[in-house]
């Protein structure tokens, strides 16, 4: 695959940034390297990024939505609540799957879908 006119690197800004890498470690498992107290980069295996000092925006106010994926959706819900994240859409089921939303310790709003039945 081609990096050509493909999405190559997102960054999202996070109110702290150490907060959000210790957050996608525990559950997700993301790698990072730190770049000072402001910066933190990135990889989740597939895409790379990084988490920059600012006050991030949410979903439901008009920013991006980022859709990870998991085949167990309420164990990644169980994780994500047991590492600090808030819930902020509870699972739901659509066309091909079910997903939910969450707000990271850093401010950010994202979701994690399945095609697998939640139950």
């Amino acid at each position: 695959m081609t990096r050509e006119r493909r999405i190559d690197y997102v960054e999202f800004a996070s109110s702290d940034p150490a907060a959000s890498r210790a957050f996608f470690e525990a559950v997700f498992g993301w790698s990072f390297v730190d770049y000072g107290s402001d910066y933190t980069a990135f990889d989740d295996g597939r895409l790379q990024g990084g988490f920059f000092r600012a006050t991030p925006q949410q979903a439901s106010t008009g920013a991006p939505l980022l859709v990870l994926y998991a085949d167990q959706l309420l164990t990644v819900q169980s994780a994500v609540q047991q590492a600090g994240g808030r819930i902020v859409r509870e699972v739901f089921s659509f066309p091909g799957g079910s997903r939910f939303q969450f707000i990271e310790p850093g401010g950010n709003e994202l979701a994690v879908w399945s095609e697998r039945d939640p139950a």
